[in-house]
Formats: structure tokens, C-alpha cells, sequence
């Protein structure tokens, strides 16, 4: 895995972009530090056509497993906040890792702040894509 404090590029869908950047807007009274960067991460992004984002790329309702800095490996499935469940898996876009996780790709690192305060690394092992409909692809 390579590391690096200089953030890796990310790539997103131009429907999974769109839905974050209101989601960004919205969430900003009640989760400024998560809304803000998301909304860095955003505006970093590569937004393509969502049929030209590939297969290992991290997009929303992708199940993704990744490893922590303390080795601690995790198998979640990133969400829209509505639909998280920690319990099953399901991780909200909202949260400072499932903010962190949008538009990776397998094989990159990423150094993101917990709530806290306390500066954490991840790194994305594999991305498995959950089944789109047609109106999705755009």
C-alpha cells in the first residue's frame, strides 16, 4: 500500500456526486467537521459518467473491506445515511471513515480524523459493486 500525506485521487459517479453534494449542504449544521470534508473530497474528485467509474472504485452502496492503522481489518458496506446500520455492515457516507472511503480505489491509503481529533490511516484491500439499475448508468 503506498502512503503519503498528500491525499489520493478519488474518482466519483456524476449521480453519486451530485446526491453527496446536497447530502454536504444539508449536513453541515449538524456534522460541520464530517460535511466539510466530505465537501473537500468533492471537490478533489474526478466526476465521470457513472458507467465509466470502475469496478474497484469505491461508490456508494459498494461493499468494501479495508484495514485500520492498528491492522484491525473491516467489511462494511458504504450508505446514505438513512440506510445506516452498524450492526449489518451498513456505514453512512456521514461518518468520518465512510467519508474518507468515497471514490477510492483498491490499493489506496487514506489519512482521515476520527471525531476526536485523532489521526487515523486506512487502507482499501477490495471493492465489491452492488447491482445498478438502468436509470443509475445515466
Amino acid at each position: 500500500m503506498q502512503r503519503s500525506n498528500h491525499l489520493p485521487a478519488i474518482t466519483l459517479g456524476a449521480s453519486d456526486f451530485s446526491r453527496l453534494d446536497q447530502l454536504a449542504s444539508a449536513a453541515e449544521y449538524k456534522l460541520p467537521d464530517v460535511a466539510a470534508f466530505l465537501g473537500q473530497e468533492l471537490e478533489r474528485a474526478r466526476v465521470v459518467p457513472p458507467r465509466e467509474v470502475a469496478s474497484d472504485i469505491v461508490t456508494m452502496g459498494s461493499r468494501v473491506v479495508f484495514k485500520d492503522d492498528a491492522g484491525e481489518m473491516h467489511d462494511v458496506t458504504l450508505v446514505y445515511p438513512e440506510d445506516a446500520d452498524i450492526e449489518r455492515g451498513k456505514l453512512s457516507v456521514l461518518t468520518p471513515v465512510g467519508a474518507s472511503l468515497i471514490g477510492l480505489k483498491v490499493g489506496q491509503s487514506i489519512q482521515w480524523r476520527t471525531r476526536s481529533g485523532e489521526e487515523r490511516t486506512l487502507d482499501v484491500l477490495e471493492v465489491a459493486q452492488r447491482e445498478t439499475s438502468a436509470k443509475e448508468l445515466g
